[in-house]
């Protein structure tokens, strides 16, 4: 009898289109769905609610502000009340608030209402300042997971394919169904094709001093030059307009986050400050030594531009140009000058 109900259900599904091999695919998909929980439903909170209720789960939200109609739109669960949100037991907790109100919005979050056995998920953009919030701040008995989604609403807008997801599992209690729930929160990207890059927040932290905030800085810096397309741009101006307008869409609020909580920023702007510096230096030090070797020229040297005739210099004027020229200009200048200090020198001595 069972053997026939088989056959039966084989033969409907042939009968109707149905593949076996989709539908099994559609069961794997279920056990992975999950109850998603934002906290904080800005612009970043909404972009990564849009792309999570395409993927099939269920997304929940809450905020400081009331977000309802655009929740609605996205097919979104909101809750103004931050009780009703916990008490809907999302699998996992995502904290989508600016890094300067962390802080403050975990302390007013009743964790107590949620299940034991609830993932948490950061996804700022520093990581060592997260990391010892949610692990001083939360029972032990929640999981934490630290995560940085390199891109945003605008770089990702057309997709996220090759943009880079970092992460570390940074607390996963013993138990398959917690490690599954963390894994199936990260296939939440590598399904859309990120890059997924384990590293501890240490090492992110780092690294993104020596990136992300020296972009951000950069940019801010350059958008401050008021700087315009013009109809002779070349790539690398182009680019640099394209790096202020992608910073200038994010608010200081954010770039004095990367700032504040971030042990290794003071460090990378000292160096920017630094290299800036030096290069001032090198530019004018090169200057004054030209205008130097111009101002000392004895102009009874062969060698002075006024004691040279038009056909004497016309061969160096036409012999190719570049850099060769303009080092036996310099190395003419130099000898010039020596030849100037040596017959002061013989002069002061016969006085």
């Amino acid at each position: 009898r069972v053997r026939a109900r088989r056959r039966a259900a084989v033969a409907l599904d042939a009968a109707f289109g149905f593949d076996s091999e989709a539908r099994a695919a559609a069961e794997v998909r279920e056990s992975q769905r999950l109850t998603i929980g934002l906290v904080g439903f800005g612009n970043f909170g909404q972009f990564l609610a849009a792309k999570f209720v395409r993927q099939g789960h269920r997304v929940l939200a809450t905020s400081r502000t009331d977000y309802s109609s655009r929740a609605a739109e996205l097919g979104v669960e909101y809750f103004t009340d931050a009780d009703d949100f916990a008490e809907s037991h999302p699998d996992v907790v995502v904290l989508c608030t600016s890094i300067l109100s962390t802080e403050t919005v975990l302390s007013h979050l009743p964790v107590q209402r949620l299940r034991r056995s609830t993932l948490f998920v950061d996804v700022l953009s520093v990581k060592q300042f997260p990391k010892r919030l949610l692990l001083s701040t939360l029972p032990d008995y929640f999981d934490i997971l630290c995560t940085h989604p390199m891109f945003g609403p605008e770089s990702g807008k057309n997709g996220w394919q090759g943009l880079t997801f970092m992460y570390d599992p940074v607390r996963v209690n013993a138990g398959a169904a917690r490690e599954e729930r963390v894994a199936n929160f990260l296939r939440c990207f590598e399904a859309e094709g990120c890059e997924m890059v384990p590293m501890t927040c240490e090492e992110h932290d780092r690294h993104a001093a020596s990136s992300q905030f020296i972009t951000h800085t950069v940019g801010r810096m350059l958008g401050r030059l008021d700087l315009e397309s013009t109809p002779v741009d070349t790539k690398g101006y182009q680019t640099l307009l394209d790096l202020v307008d992608n910073t200038a869409n994010d608010s200081f609020e954010l770039y004095y986050g990367l700032f504040m909580y971030n042990a290794s920023a003071t460090e990378e702007l000292d160096r920017l400050e630094k290299a800036f510096d030096g290069l001032k230096k090198q530019l004018f030090d090169q200057l004054h030594d030209k205008l130097r070797g111009q101002l000392f020229l004895d102009p009874r040297d062969p060698n002075h531009e006024s004691n040279a005739s038009t056909t004497e210099r016309q061969p160096a004027a036409s012999a190719g140009g570049g850099g060769s020229d303009v080092a036996e200009v310099i190395k003419a200048a130099a000898q010039a000058q020596a030849q100037a200090e040596a017959r002061e020198a013989a002069d002061t001595h016969s006085t």
